[in-house]
């Protein structure tokens, strides 16, 4: 039987590096695995208004960064490039070596088991990383809240989520995320 060698941090940093010319997609090193990640035009302009929202908000109140897709967060001995992460420090070089206070997953195909299994792989190790996670599924129209230790908390279109003690003070009404949604199917 053959064993496939866990990958490190580092040998995921040196693999990311040879795959830049790999049709631009996007990896992230789960369970020592490097994985393609999804991605879609919706989803990316979904993840796009939840940036501009907590960049508003967080640099309004001197809380911190918010970053898109492109950062990369050592989680629990992984590596995620969450859709948007809210976190009090990042790095100019690599990936930041502490986790986000929070994460945000934004579905790209809802239906897709694959992504599903993959989401549920990266939210076991958020949560013992001590990270909040907001997912997104815009084919439900919902948006989940998991944290460690808490039930999961699901809002729904009609539904203001509130920051906690995390954003204090800060709210979005979910509805919001899925306005304007394209009425096609291409």
């Amino acid at each position: 039987m053959l064993v496939k060698e866990k990958m490190s941090v580092e040998a995921f940093a040196a693999f990311l590096a040879a795959a830049e010319s790999d049709m631009g997609r996007r990896y992230e090193l789960i369970d020592g695995e490097a994985v393609a990640m999804p991605s879609n035009t919706w989803a990316s302009y979904i993840a796009a208004r939840l940036l501009a929202m907590l960049v508003q908000y967080v640099q309004a109140h001197k809380l911190g960064y918010v970053t898109g897709a492109d950062g990369g967060f050592v989680v629990n001995g992984q590596v995620f490039a969450p859709d948007v992460a809210y976190t009090r420090q990042v790095s100019k070089r690599g990936f930041t070596p502490v986790p986000p206070l929070l994460a945000v997953e934004v579905l790209s195909d809802p239906f897709n088991n694959a992504e599903q299994r993959e989401l549920r792989r990266k939210l076991a190790h958020y949560m013992v990383a001590g990270v909040v996670v907001w997912v997104v599924d815009y084919e439900a129209r919902t948006l989940e809240v998991h944290a460690p230790n808490q039930a999961v908390l699901v809002y729904g279109v009609g539904d203001t989520l509130t920051g906690g003690e995390l954003l204090p003070g800060f709210t979005l009404a979910v509805g919001d995320l899925f306005a304007d949604a394209p009425s096609d199917e291409a």
